[in-house]
């Protein structure tokens, strides 16, 4: 349906559909208004292209002229025969520029998918008559796929006057459609965000999978999705009947239901991982607080999945304005106080507590568009829950005014707020970063926080402005910490890093250094280098031994713990080894500032003497690369080249994880989080009224038949480590510099801030 004049050409170029100029020769003798109004009827879209798993959409249109943005609609969801009927009057001060139809499938936290664009010549329209236009959607890349149409009724009209009168009347109208739709997207936004309940994924074993290597064995691991989110399983390998034990909670964002797709995949090193099958759950055959046992066939391949499957309603979460937040109305604070006050810490453990956000603006971001400014939105984030702003245009000092308001899972969880600006046609670029420990929260205290790095390692530009509150429940928090902690979503897969491998091969270093070094003050004593310091060890020595009890050991650990305690009571800081984690960082920036000058210089050099042996391990790395080359036509480069990364990989990762617990152990006897200390100190104090009361051998004996039984009493309970849990919450000393909050400086160094790349 194309009502244009006889004159009207339509034209088909590279898959894009154009309607092309008419009336020339009549429009060139009419005398060139100075401004022209162009009313739009977005009507409809007819058969458009699928994007979503789901086998539909969720469609979006964006007019542009001359390359700016000019309209955004309504997003539909899940149709592809979508009705918007919105109006839209725009001012053009030229016909030559044609009006560019963009149309997307609006994905939520993921790069919206394109469905498809068209052009609208606007010479080729009569002036002061209504046309019923309809453009073909096409894909410049495969202009063969039909992508559907729009509807849409088009009148243009020329507007006399003077030239200054328009030109004001065009900023006005461009500055009240973004305000419109600012607001219109920060209720889109509100609707699309917010999850109706969780569904939670308990993964408990394998059956008579298939064989998928020459061992007749596989190595397999499973990948869950749902939407946007993604999970992956640890892997088990060397077998058909793998235990996994997992948990993997989701966002329900849908009343009626959603699904859940599973792939079973066997893990090869060097080489692509080998499909074993997929299932799928139907979450819309599934009741709400009750728990399934699901045993899954595979289908394309062989065997089931065990799973248990439960449904649960949303927790607390919301999206308010500024104006509108409970913790502000006394009578709902006092019942949230009241909910999580220390006479309910047995209901419902898992519901720890309650944080509300206020995102109130942002001050000095960084320019990220062409014309020296940005469109700013922030992510507010706190463990897999995410939650949105609307998006302020072309601002470096935006106001949001939003409150997020979610639900506490685990007190040591970390609040990030992150700002993007936002870009349509591609991902979002980066523009700062702020991460916040929920126990380092001041409640009520609105402050401004300077925005950092990707990885957190130093300043960007900008500050933002946040006021948060966090209530929880003590008991609930600390029984809380001895399970398991929740895993993120699937991100980026691990790559070698030269300044990752030095970093964590130094810490490990530290580590060792420490115990060496104890090591050698008590060799000190058996030499007798200080007479002093050996009499009273000996002493010592003689006393312990001679009354020695088992119950002195957990009794001992709480005297580090005290004089720490006193220390840093006494003004004196105990913690200077974050310090020279934090100059190992800038090191790191440095680096990377270095290679980026320098291309120059060769991948495996450094000045530092004190990386001499990892350079050597680097370099025999390096020429084992130059061998594997040589011989690549006998035993395949490819494979080779993937080993010795994924062999790279390991050794970075393992050298973190041993670093890590160190610092952990370290960390929590300097009191780096007073609540995770104090809850040693209660552990310690019962472990010694314990074992001072109860013989050993009763304790034993609870402990085995507890073990024994635990299977026979929940065949699927998900294993842990109480103590390697507990260590898991306390932050290792890149953390402690990662959460560091940097102040406000208004000359940053340029040496001292690390280079951000957008995206």
């Amino acid at each position: 349906m194309l009502a244009l004049p006889l004159s009207a050409v339509g034209r088909s170029l590279t898959g894009i559909n154009i309607v092309g100029p008419s009336n020339a020769e009549s429009q060139l003798q009419l005398p060139c208004p100075a401004m022209y109004q162009l009313d739009i009827v977005l009507k409809k879209g007819k058969n458009l292209a699928i994007r979503d798993r789901t086998g539909t959409s969720d469609p979006y249109v964006k007019f542009k002229i001359g390359g700016k943005e000019v309209f955004r609609s309504k997003t539909i969801h899940k149709n592809l025969n979508p009705v918007w009927d919105e109006r839209v009057s725009l001012l053009v001060e030229t016909l030559r520029e044609p009006l560019y139809v963009k149309v997307f499938d609006y994905d939520f936290g993921l790069q919206d998918d394109f469905m498809g664009s068209a052009y609208l010549h606007l010479e080729s329209l009569e002036h002061q008559r209504t046309l019923d236009v309809t453009l073909d959607l096409k894909d410049p890349q495969y202009p063969e796929h039909n992508l559907g149409s729009l509807d849409l009724s088009v009148t243009l009209s020329p507007k006399e006057g003077d030239i200054r009168d328009a030109t004001m009347l065009l900023r006005r109208n461009w500055k009240r459609s973004s305000k419109y739709q600012s607001m219109r997207l920060s209720d889109v936004h509100r609707k699309a965000q917010l999850w109706r309940g969780i569904v939670s994924v308990s993964l408990i074993e394998g059956r008579n999978l298939q064989p998928m290597d020459a061992n007749g064995l596989s190595d397999p691991y499973v990948k869950f999705r749902m939407g946007h989110q993604k999970y992956k399983s640890k892997t088990i390998p060397k077998t058909l009947n793998p235990q996994w034990r997992e948990q993997f909670d989701f966002h329900l964002y849908e009343e009626q239901g959603g699904y859940v797709d599973i792939t079973v995949w066997d893990r090869d090193a060097g080489k692509k991982d080998d499909f074993m099958g997929r299932c799928t759950i139907d979450l819309s055959l599934l009741s709400k607080e009750h728990t399934y046992k699901l045993d899954l066939p595979l289908e394309e391949g062989e065997g089931v999945l065990v799973l248990l499957v439960t449904l649960t309603a949303s927790a607390a979460v919301s999206i308010s304005d500024l104006s509108v937040n409970m913790l502000d109305d006394p009578h709902e604070r006092h019942q949230i106080m009241q909910r999580y006050s220390l006479w309910r810490s047995l209901h419902n453990l898992k519901d720890v507590g309650v944080v509300q956000v206020k995102v109130i603006r942002a001050e000095g971001l960084m320019a990220a568009d062409v014309t020296g400014k940005s469109d700013p939105f922030c992510v507010v984030e706190l463990s897999n829950d995410r939650l949105q702003t609307h998006t302020i245009y072309k601002n470096l000092n935006p106001e949001w005014n939003k409150v997020f308001t979610f639900n506490v899972k685990d007190i040591h969880s970390v609040l990030e707020v992150t700002v993007y600006d936002e870009d349509r046609d591609r991902s979002a670029d980066f523009l700062g970063k702020v991460a916040i420990p929920l126990l380092n929260i001041q409640n009520g205290e609105r402050k401004a926080y300077v925005l950092k790095s990707k990885e957190l390692t130093g300043p960007t530009k900008g500050v933002i402005f946040l006021e948060i509150d966090v209530i929880f429940n003590a008991v609930k928090a600390g029984l809380r910490t001895l399970t398991p902690v929740e895993q993120k979503y699937i991100e980026e897969e691990p790559k070698v890093s030269k300044q990752l491998l030095l970093r964590n091969f130094n810490r490990v270093r530290r580590c060792i250094m420490f115990l060496i070094n104890t090591g050698c003050y008590i060799n000190s004593c058996f030499e007798w280098e200080s007479p002093q310091r050996s009499i009273c060890a000996f002493v010592i020595f003689i006393i312990v031994v001679w009354n020695f009890e088992l119950y002195m050991i957990p009794l001992a650990l709480l005297l580090p713990l005290a004089w720490n305690y006193i220390l840093i009571a006494s003004g004196k800081d105990t913690r200077q080894d974050v310090q020279a984690v934090e100059d190992l960082l800038e090191d790191e920036d440095e680096d990377f500032d270095k290679d980026d000058k320098d291309p120059k210089q060769g991948p495996w050099e450094d000045s530092h003497d004190k990386n001499h042996i990892l350079e050597d391990i680097l370099a025999s790395w390096h020429f084992e690369w130059i061998r594997v080359m040589v011989d690549s036509e006998r035993k395949g480069f490819v494979n080779k080249l993937y080993a010795i990364q994924d062999v790279c990989i390991s050794v970075q990762n393992a050298l973190d994880e041993v670093a890590s617990y160190g610092e952990r152990i370290k960390n929590t006897f300097n009191w780096t989080v007073p609540f995770l200390s104090w809850l040693a100190i209660v552990a310690f104090v019962v472990a010694t009224v314990v074992i001072y009361f109860i013989p050993l051998r009763f304790i034993v004996l609870a402990w085995g038949v507890n073990k024994f039984t635990k299977k026979l009493r929940d065949p699927y309970t998900i294993d842990n480590n109480e103590l390697l849990d507990y260590l898991s919450r306390v932050p290792s000393d890149v953390q402690v510099v990662q959460y560091q909050q940097l102040k406000p400086d208004s000359n940053p160094s340029p040496n001292k801030r690390k280079k951000n790349n957008p995206g």
